[in-house]
């Protein structure tokens, strides 16, 4: 396995827009369209910075992720929109994706102490994999979802 986190540019954004989870989680994750649209249109304001990547396995396009954050704090650096495409789940690229954004992330903000995101409750394979990674849960929710962080070190 070879994960990488690439931008998403004028070549490949077409083959993002194309990722599609599993139908049963449709309602866990928003499009990669969706979330692209959030770099433009900002939803949580000017201070927030979107940052989306194409996850790929070699040379493969196999997933998406976004990170969200504002600058200068040492808490508001948030995962979302993350999604494995439905032909390459349960192969360890969502584990490899998260920890290579963690890292990412670290080496980008030193200030960041905490990497949070939200995950519905009754997403139990995703909750498995963030508490895998050493996620932890709050009781704290974000419309409908859970607030899970990651004590960066």
């Amino acid at each position: 396995m070879d994960i990488k986190l690439k931008s998403i540019t004028r070549q490949n954004w077409e083959d993002a827009i194309a990722l599609q989870v599993e139908k049963g989680q449709q309602h866990f994750v928003p499009s990669v369209a969706v979330s692209l649209a959030k770099t433009y249109v900002k939803p949580d304001g000017d201070h927030i910075t979107y940052v989306p990547f194409a996850i790929y396995n070699k040379e493969k396009m196999v997933g998406f992720v976004m990170h969200a954050y504002e600058l200068g704090s040492t808490n508001m650096y948030w995962i979302n929109g993350f999604l494995i495409d439905s032909a390459y789940q349960g192969k360890g690229y969502g584990k490899a994706a998260i920890l290579a954004l963690i890292e990412w992330i670290r080496t980008s903000f030193p200030l960041c102490e905490e990497i949070r995101l939200t995950v519905y409750d009754e997403n139990q394979k995703a909750t498995r994999l963030y508490k895998s990674i050493g996620f932890q849960e709050t009781e704290h929710y974000y419309v409908d979802e859970r607030v899970w962080f990651y004590r960066v070190t």
